[in-house]
């Protein structure tokens, strides 16, 4: 089991060796998701996670990422999934719409096929926070999706 209670080390928890990991990166606001991609699948590579066994797929934008998790998740041979994209706030009412929608579909995702989703859907004010998140965020979903799907196969 996990967990700090357990004693098990955050290498064994991090450690992606036979993971298959599927990644669906948005193309909208293509410099920042990009920069997500990049740092994502260099954090799984240092992970120990082969990168044959990284597929990594885009679509147009935030809101078409979650019925492209359900196609991979519907194939069965992922053990965790990562949602990347970025929305920045614009003027009107459609940013909130993106968010929202996006957000619940990847939730439902890994709820319905109980399969971690790691979600580093940037949802930011303005570029400059897109900015300064990118490479970290990506580097978190890596690490979440890791640690989640080595949880999931220990219970």
């Amino acid at each position: 089991m996990f967990g700090a209670d357990k004693g098990t080390a955050a290498s064994d928890r991090l450690n992606g060796k036979k993971l298959n990991i599927g990644i669906v990166q948005a193309r909208f606001n293509a410099d920042i998701t990009d920069a997500l991609a990049k740092a994502c699948k260099t954090e799984l590579l240092a992970l120990g996670v082969s990168d044959k066994d990284i597929d990594h797929v885009t679509v147009p934008g935030a809101l078409e990422v979650p019925v492209a998790l359900q196609a991979m998740a519907e194939k069965g041979k992922y053990d965790a999934l990562i949602a990347l994209g970025c929305i920045i706030r614009g003027e009107t009412y459609h940013f909130e719409l993106v968010a929202n929608e996006s957000g619940a579909g990847v939730t439902r995702i890994s709820l319905d096929y109980q399969l971690p989703v790691a979600n580093a859907i940037l949802t930011t004010e303005n570029m400059e926070q897109a900015i300064a998140r990118q490479t970290e965020k990506g580097r978190d979903a890596a690490q979440v999706a890791v640690e989640m799907a080595n949880l999931l196969e220990s219970i």
